[in-house]
């Protein structure tokens, strides 16, 4: 049996939150990709973990809708194995990820890895070169049959259903131009997608090796996948431990380094960073009050991270060039503490290119 303490500092060591300079090439997290939605998004996971950004190559990173159909940064030279590990474990786990898509495709006869194999093949004719994301869209609605299709209400128009079109990208061997908005499309060059991905990239072994001690159901929540395909595929190297009385798997290689972990460290946590994309959010923020400030229906605030411990969130307040980082906490914090949480601050301004006109915190 293990405790909770024991889980968050081996994931906060896992995921190399503790480590004050590294590269991509020894970033772990880009093992699994790292999710880029919003300004502090990808790249500000990648810096928070000693990666310098600004010294990165355009090149050296790829932006890909994958996992969720949330766009991914992940080391260029590992696309076509990140190409082979996103690719749905079955049919039916193909159906449960493209969700309301599949109801249509299924009433017409139409199998969901062929139909988004149907998508992937007219995206790439459509992405001859550099192409906005609306315009592949608008082109596909005219040559996909009726079961592809929706209405949206929004646009008031006819198109593709959004899941389909997003997970058909990577397939269609398409990338998502970095720091474009609306998102464009282009074309992988010199694409080839891996017969397998190898153990590093395999995405439960990475689920295992970032965000364990894991279930299989934490796994298949985390992909939006049927745990029986999850199960199916579950490392036979692993060790069992109890963590709150449930019994979950560890990779037997992160056995010692589970034991010995002691991650600690201050950082200012991107709403969408690898360490809250955990599906044990029971066992990140034990407060239920708490957890509902951290993961609302809508507009999530970032997390504060001290001490191998969520302590409370944080929230950018941004007024043309400067901007204050507005702190709330979950506990009395020390002197020391917030003068911790104010270097990150100042370090989040400075990624931003910004000044930071002062952090706030509860009278």
């Amino acid at each position: 049996m293990v405790d909770r303490r024991q889980v968050m500092t081996f994931r906060v060591r896992a995921q190399q939150l503790d480590r004050a300079e590294g590269t991509l090439g020894d970033t772990a997290v880009l093992d699994i990709g790292v999710q880029d939605t919003g300004p502090d998004g990808g790249r500000w996971a990648l810096a928070i973990r000693g990666v310098d950004v600004a010294a990165m190559s355009a090149e050296d990173l790829i932006l890909l809708w994958t996992v969720r159909g949330a766009p991914h940064l992940y080391r260029r030279a590992d696309v076509g194995k990140v190409a082979a590990a996103v690719e749905p474990f079955s049919d039916a786990d193909a159906g449960k990820r493209i969700y309301d898509a599949a109801k249509p495709l299924k009433a017409a006869g139409i199998g969901i890895l062929t139909a988004l194999d149907e998508v992937a093949a007219h995206m790439r004719a459509i992405a001859t070169e550099p192409t906005v994301k609306g315009d592949v869209s608008g082109r596909l609605a005219k040559v996909m049959p009726e079961p592809y299709l929706r209405f949206c209400r929004p646009c008031n128009s006819t198109h593709l259903y959004e899941m389909p079109f997003r997970l058909a990208a990577v397939r269609a061997g398409l990338e998502l131009r970095i720091g474009t908005s609306p998102p464009v499309l282009q074309r992988i060059a010199r694409f080839t997608k891996a017969a397998t991905p190898g153990d590093r990239l395999d995405l439960i072994r990475a689920y295992l090796r970032l965000l364990g001690p894991a279930t299989p159901k934490h796994v298949a929540d985390y992909l939006d996948a049927p745990v029986k395909d999850v199960k199916a595929r579950w490392p036979d190297e692993v060790v069992e431990v109890v963590v709150d009385g449930e019994a979950r798997s560890l990779l037997a290689a992160d056995e010692r380094a589970f034991d010995a972990a002691d991650g600690r460290a201050t950082r200012l946590l991107g709403p969408y960073d690898l360490f809250l994309q955990a599906k044990d959010r029971a066992t990140l923020v034990p407060d239920t009050a708490h957890a509902k400030e951290l993961w609302p229906v809508l507009g999530r605030p970032g997390a504060v991270l001290a001490d191998g411990e969520l302590v409370g969130t944080w929230r950018p307040r941004k007024s043309g060039k400067t901007f204050k980082v507005a702190v709330q906490p979950w506990r009395t914090l020390s002197a020391s503490a917030r003068k911790d949480i104010i270097e990150q601050a100042e370090r989040l301004a400075a990624y931003r290119s910004a000044s930071l006109a002062g952090v706030e915190f509860p009278a």
